[in-house]
């Protein structure tokens, strides 16, 4: 086992209960070849990962190829933004921040899944993730006006608590910086075993276009980790959201 993995293997030795992780992989549309290479990856253990899709950047023939490896390996596919672009002229950059109004929050969530569904059809599933983790109290009234049910940020993010959305965060940024500059891999195995130890639902975020083959290496150990210990086990965020339901109804 690598140095990095030790944390989580230690937390994992230790929880009382298996550890669920879930992989949410941001800007399907961008560097369609590293994608394939990290789909891969996911494919060679059928392990699930979920796939945020950016709606102006999806074109049809990856539409058709993700739509087709969702027949033979489990690949979630959702929202992600619209164009993904800032549109902020100060402070961090969101998409879907206090620079837009109302209606053309609306209007973008809304003409980016009319979108997708045409791309991707009855694979698209209810979720959004936006760009950079960011948004605000409208941006979730307009998911709710549009029938998207589930919102998937940053654990950092304030819960917007509105009826009719739920909110599935991720726990641990794959390329996690502090003030600019990227922690490591160290630091990032560090954080999954903290976080092994609480009990919300592990959840990783990716960003394909940025990782090289040594990304991809540490991936393929951490999925190895994950499928051989009997503390842990991977599932889609659809499964996870399904199991949360059950659990409140009983």
């Amino acid at each position: 086992m690598t140095a990095w993995l030790r944390p989580l293997r230690e937390a994992l030795d230790a929880a009382p209960e298996p550890v669920t992780f879930f992989f949410r992989d941001d800007d399907a549309g961008w560097r369609d070849d590293r994608l394939v290479a990290l789909l891969d990856v996911f494919a060679a253990r059928a392990v699930p990962i979920d796939l945020a899709a950016i709606p102006l950047d999806m074109t049809r023939g990856l539409a058709d190829r993700l739509v087709a490896r969702a027949e033979r390996q489990p690949l979630g596919l959702h929202q992600h933004g619209y164009a993904h672009v800032s549109h902020e002229t100060e402070g961090r950059k969101c998409e879907f921040g206090p620079a837009r109004s109302a209606a053309a929050q609306l209007h973008d969530i809304g003409d980016g899944r009319r979108r997708l569904l045409d791309l991707l059809g009855p694979a698209l599933q209810p979720i959004f993730t936006p760009p950079w983790n960011r948004c605000t109290a409208d941006t979730a009234a307009a998911l709710v006006e549009l029938g998207i049910g589930v919102l998937s940020r940053d654990r950092t993010a304030v819960p917007l608590e509105l009826d009719g959305l739920r909110e599935l965060p991720v726990q641990v940024d794959w390329f996690a910086k502090r003030q600019g500059v990227p922690l490591g891999r160290g630091a990032v195995g560090e954080q999954l075993g903290a976080r092994a130890g609480a009990p919300a639902p592990l959840g990783v975020m990716l960003h394909h276009a940025e990782m090289d083959t040594e990304d991809l290496t540490a991936m393929s150990e951490l999925l190895d980790l994950i499928c051989a210990h009997e503390r842990a086990r991977c599932l889609s965020m659809a499964a996870v959201l399904q199991e949360t339901t059950l659990e409140c109804a009983s």
